[in-house]
């Protein structure tokens, strides 16, 4: 057992380490990022172990645990902050919306209507959305938008959607990928704000469709070796993207949101490197998880909205009930302090 817990000490320090260290040096190793808060579950089970047996081994599981404190709340948000509107408050809403069931990934023909509704609702003053479909879904409060379409076979898009006035928008070109990001200067009485709007490269756990199409009985070595390559290639690919959004951020000096998914854990590098000093708006207002992607049995977070530290983050939400995407929306409300 002592043996384990050594193996598992070793994996989560390194763990500790990789949002230090850039993906392209150790590519597959990000991978620990991603299951890092298991394995503090996991260090938790053995500090009770040892805590039971009264076993001087406890003291390993204790510097482990104590070192990854200040991991927790990227996590696990035991307090919500919600504070009294104002009428400097604004909302943000960001969210993957996958094409809007284009492919019909969910069995229902109401997919688009029923997001439409949920986002009139909610009825943000700014709205990210990530593969976006255009002509899908009539949002009606927004007289400002831009949206960005690109693709050969299909279409996908990013999209801003405003109720403040647009004065300034672009999009960023990420080299041999399909993903992208975009931003847009919008104009809020007397401030503006530069918002944008990310989909970074996906890691693709789970299959193409094609990889899904062949033989069942194929051999699991190459199989693996497959999903070896494709999470690698991504954790490049994410740290490259990092780097052109932090690069193109240096020439603004505006007050700015980001927005978007990251496909990427609150450990990661690409975290580390995108949200800078900028506030987590999970950690600073959130509850519980956060989950933001539909994947069984783990509470994956890999959405995020990063304010200016300008900004007062009043509260959070995540709507983890609300399944007509592979991700759910998250939504913020902020007020800039003078």
């Amino acid at each position: 057992m002592f043996f384990f817990n050594i193996v598992l000490t070793v994996l989560t320090f390194l763990a500790y380490i990789l949002p230090f260290l850039a993906p392209k040096l150790f590519p597959f190793l990000s991978v620990l990022t991603l299951v890092l808060p298991l394995m503090l579950i996991f260090n938790l089970l053995f500090f009770i172990y040892w805590g039971i047996q009264l076993k001087r081994q406890i003291l390993l599981s204790s510097l482990v645990l104590l070192m990854g404190i200040t991991f927790i709340n990227k996590f696990y948000k035991f307090s919500q902050t919600d504070l009294p509107e104002t009428n400097n408050d604004f909302t943000v809403m960001s969210y993957n919306v996958r094409l809007l069931n284009l492919y019909k990934w969910i069995p229902r023909e109401d997919v688009p209507e029923v997001i439409a509704e949920f986002i009139n609702d909610k009825n943000p003053d700014i709205l990210c959305i990530q593969e976006y479909s255009e002509g899908k879904i009539n949002l009606r409060a927004y007289k400002h938008k831009y949206i960005l379409m690109k693709g050969e076979n299909t279409l996908t898009g990013q999209a801003i959607f405003s109720k403040f006035p647009i004065v300034g928008k672009g999009d960023i070109v990420f080299p041999n990928s399909n993903n992208n990001a975009i931003y847009a200067d919008i104009k809020r009485g007397t401030d503006t704000i530069r918002v944008y709007n990310m989909h970074l490269q996906s890691i693709k756990i789970t299959p193409d469709v094609h990889e899904l199409n062949e033989d069942i009985n194929g051999i699991n070595e190459q199989k693996s070796k497959k999903m070896i390559r494709r999470m690698s290639h991504a954790f490049k690919a994410q740290q490259e993207q990092a780097e052109i959004i932090m690069n193109h951020k240096k020439n603004s000096n505006l007050p700015e949101i980001i927005c978007g998914d990251m496909n990427n854990s609150a450990f990661s590098f690409v975290y580390r490197s995108i949200r800078g000093n900028l506030n987590d708006t999970f950690e600073e207002a959130g509850s519980g998880f956060g989950k933001t992607y539909n994947f069984n049995y783990y509470p994956a977070r890999i959405d995020y909205i990063f304010a200016d530290k300008k900004m007062k983050v009043k509260s959070f939400e995540n709507f983890p009930e609300f399944v007509n995407s592979d991700h759910f929306p998250i939504m913020t409300r902020l007020a800039i302090e003078k």
